[in-house]
């Protein structure tokens, strides 16, 4: 077995208690939840779950800004009739059958 070493480290004491019966309900202690991390760790070479910002929100008026200038550019296009859009929709289905 390989020489062991004390890790120590502060967190909130409620997240710790929180933290710890979680992992209690699954079987096993906090120290095994924290070990099963760090061999995680070693395998990914980095945090074992992802770790990005999130997207970020996008407010309602720029959502309607962003909105009008789509309409805007989609007035720009001209109408199709059912028959076209059904025409272009099969043209494109069998340049893919071709290319398969």
């Amino acid at each position: 077995m390989a020489e062991q070493v004390l890790v120590q480290f502060s967190i909130d004491k409620n997240l710790r208690e929180e933290v710890a019966e979680i992992y209690e309900s699954l079987g096993m202690d906090l120290t095994t939840a924290l070990r099963m991390f760090l061999i995680r760790s070693k395998i990914e070479r980095g945090l074992p779950f992802s770790a990005k910002l999130p997207e970020p929100a996008i407010s309602r008026t720029d959502a309607w800004h962003a909105f009008e200038e789509l309409r805007k550019q989609a007035a720009d296009v001209p109408e199709m009739s059912l028959d076209e859009i059904n025409a272009e929709i099969s043209a494109v289905r069998a340049e893919r059958r071709r290319r398969t």
